[in-house]
């Protein structure tokens, strides 16, 4: 019985919405819509219906970007062009912007860099993009990367600094792990990589290994870190207590935070 409802809870689709307010938006915009999508983990075992649901979904929410936070794709990639065309056509009138999680290592970095590409995404690789002049995106490369390439990479703070302060700065980062350094020079963090455990009582041993909350928490005066519980799965296609999910970050000229 546990497995049928694990297998079914795996394949909904929920939307979490978190209200940010910031005095950082210009002042011709009201609102900035971000919609977060994490660990998707697309391979053998993922299901055309629930992409197109998945799509369908966020184009519902009209978010003005729409952005990967890492493991898009898993270990088996074969057969996995039809996902990419259908995730084309998926177009917020701001773009899409994703990292590499450590999945993306894992399948082949060359594979997974041209599947994303092809999904229409712009890859940040400790690179960053001001987008409309409204808000600035940051994205950093999973550890695993530079392990697996055996090379080094800037410093985080580094590359933050290299965007204005006034500007509301989003760094895209797979796993939740902040650095103090980095706390003043950005604004929110997503993050994904645990699924929340995906299975309990694994939330118990995800929680030992990153403390950090599922969810929004402040991780600074003015700084705030979201830890999405994915979008997909990994390994079988189950999920208990940990339900996968969308999230809808809109960012408001205005007071008091929603979603804590």
């Amino acid at each position: 019985m546990a497995t049928g409802y694990g297998f079914f809870a795996a394949r909904q689709i929920n939307v979490e919405w978190i209200h940010i307010p910031t005095s950082k938006l210009d002042k011709t915009f009201d609102s900035f819509r971000i919609l977060q999508i994490s660990d998707l983990h697309l391979g053998l075992l993922s299901d055309e219906m629930r992409l197109r649901h998945i799509i369908e979904t966020i184009r519902s929410v009209h978010p003005d970007v729409v952005v990967s936070t890492g493991d898009l794709v898993d270990m088996q990639m074969d057969h996995l062009g039809k996902f990419a065309d259908l995730l084309h056509e998926l177009k917020p009138r701001s773009g899409k912007f994703a990292v590499t999680g450590n999945h993306e290592a894992f399948a082949g970095l060359d594979q997974a860099l041209a599947f994303t590409r092809r999904a229409g995404f712009t890859m940040l690789s400790y690179d960053g993009i001001k987008v409309n002049n409204v808000i600035n995106i940051v994205g950093v490369d999973d550890p695993a990367i530079s392990k697996s390439m055996k090379i080094g990479t800037p410093g985080e703070r580094y590359l933050l600094q290299q965007y204005p302060k006034e500007k509301f700065t989003v760094l895209l980062k797979h796993q939740p792990v902040v650095d103090p350094a980095s706390l003043e020079w950005f604004d929110l963090q997503l993050s994904g990589h645990t699924h929340g455990g995906q299975i309990f009582p694994f939330t118990l041993l995800t929680k030992l290994i990153y403390p950090a909350k599922t969810g929004l928490s402040r991780v600074g005066k003015n700084t705030w870190l979201y830890v999405s519980r994915g979008t997909g799965t990994w390994g079988p296609p189950i999920r208990f207590l940990a339900p996968p999910e969308l999230t809808v970050i809109e960012l408001r000229s205005d007071t008091g935070v929603q979603g804590i």
